[in-house]
């Protein structure tokens, strides 16, 4: 019976419901063991008796892959993208959940890499297949795509922090049992996507898959860049930022789970509202009210804290949601390579800007710092003037396959 069941389609413009969730699944499940290694790192400096320098060199070589996903992307437009899918989070979660047993520094860095680089594949690779299944709904797919890794983030720490407390770092490996199922599950869900994308060699090249993105790279480019201290901002800091308020340890923690919560609501509700409002309106609103939303976070104190960090997890995703959505729009014909351009230059800035705002809260406070960050993401407001118009897509019927 399963036999006879048709594959669905690569291009459709039909938004297919069942795949594009599974994808958002994939993503969850990848970026559950991505997060494992901020919460690991006390367990492991203490372990292995590492540095402060070894365990930062840990993190880069984490996101270093990250350079090399307009590369895979550009492989995975001409080779497979579902297998990339498939494969990836039972590899990065191997790969994670072993960091609890390697017996010394170079297995330890040899074992992060390894995961970065898996990770980088899988998010070269992932939102292209869930953009092919979203049809006309590519704001969308793209919201739900991003949900995962906001869910993924929020699930991951609190999972490997309980193993840990409950039994030892030895306990890890038995994680990877997770990634396993996971990656089973994926292979039944989407082995009926088909292999290749529709194009021919010569759309689905490195050059004309950069020239179909010349037009739109200065100002997602630039919003991007802009963006990054204010993200690090409202993610890396914002509980020491609270803390420093006066909020107990334990309320800035849980403001963090907030957020994210938060975000994954805005990041489908924002991804949705571009399809049917267009692109840059709901851009232009989201580089508009976040900054404010940041700046009323530094300025508020106790419970009226609230509701600008639920708004600001509301609007600050739409950047990220409607850049990738663009991308893909301006290069159908390879889409991985559009997305491992965008990811890559998203995690290297995100993590110099957290650098960059780090620096800066060092010399003038963390409260400044974080209002110069906004003031710098607001000043990207003009470069949405610069984003192609885009005509809202006509409503169509879902596919719950």
């Amino acid at each position: 019976m399963g036999n006879q069941k048709a594959e669905v389609p690569a291009e459709s413009e039909t938004f297919q419901t069942g795949p594009v969730l599974t994808v958002s699944f994939a993503h969850m499940l990848n970026d559950i063991y991505a997060s494992f290694l901020a919460p690991l790192l006390p367990a492991l400096i203490a372990r292995l008796t590492l540095s402060n320098t070894q365990a930062g060199l840990l993190a880069f070589m984490h996101s270093a892959p990250s350079l090399l996903q307009p590369v895979i992307g550009h492989l995975a437009d001409r080779a497979s993208l579902r297998y990339f899918v498939i494969l990836m989070p039972a590899a990065t979660g191997t790969a994670m959940s072993l960091l609890g047993i390697a017996p010394r520094y170079a297995i330890l860095a040899l074992l992060v890499a390894i995961a970065g680089l898996c990770s980088a594949s899988f998010h070269a690779a992932a939102p292209a297949m869930a953009g092919r299944l979203s049809g006309l709904r590519l704001g969308r797919g793209m919201g739900f795509w991003t949900v995962g890794g906001y869910l993924g983030f929020a699930v991951g720490p609190i999972l490997v922090a309980s193993i840990v407390d409950v039994a030892t770092l030895q306990a890890t490996p038995w994680l990877a049992i997770l990634g396993w199922l996971g990656s089973v599950v994926l292979y039944l869900r989407l082995r009926r996507v088909p292999l290749q994308p529709a194009a021919s060699s010569a759309s689905s090249s490195w050059r004309h898959g950069m020239e179909g993105m010349r037009p739109i790279l200065l100002p997602v480019v630039g919003i991007t860049l802009m963006r990054a201290m204010a993200f690090s901002a409202t993610l890396t800091f914002l509980p020491t930022l609270l803390t420093g308020q006066g909020v107990s340890f334990w309320l800035a923690g849980i403001s963090l789970s907030i957020l994210q919560l938060a975000s994954a609501g805005g990041a489908l509700i924002t991804g949705s509202a571009s399809d049917r409002l267009g692109r840059r309106p709901i851009m232009f609103i989201s580089i508009l009210t976040a900054p404010m939303l940041v700046l009323a976070l530094v300025a508020l104190r106790g419970w009226l804290q609230l509701p600008a960090l639920l708004g600001l997890g509301l609007t600050m995703p739409a950047t990220h949601v409607i850049s990738l959505a663009l991308m893909q729009e301006s290069s159908p014909d390879n889409r991985a390579l559009a997305t491992g351009v965008l990811l890559s230059m998203t995690f290297i800035s995100e993590s110099v800007g957290a650098v960059l705002l780090g620096a800066l809260a060092d010399v003038i406070g963390l409260e400044v710092a974080t209002a110069l960050a906004a003031l710098v993401f607001l000043a990207s407001l003009p470069l949405v003037f610069l984003l192609p118009r885009q005509k809202a897509a006509t409503a169509q019927t879902e596919s719950p396959t």
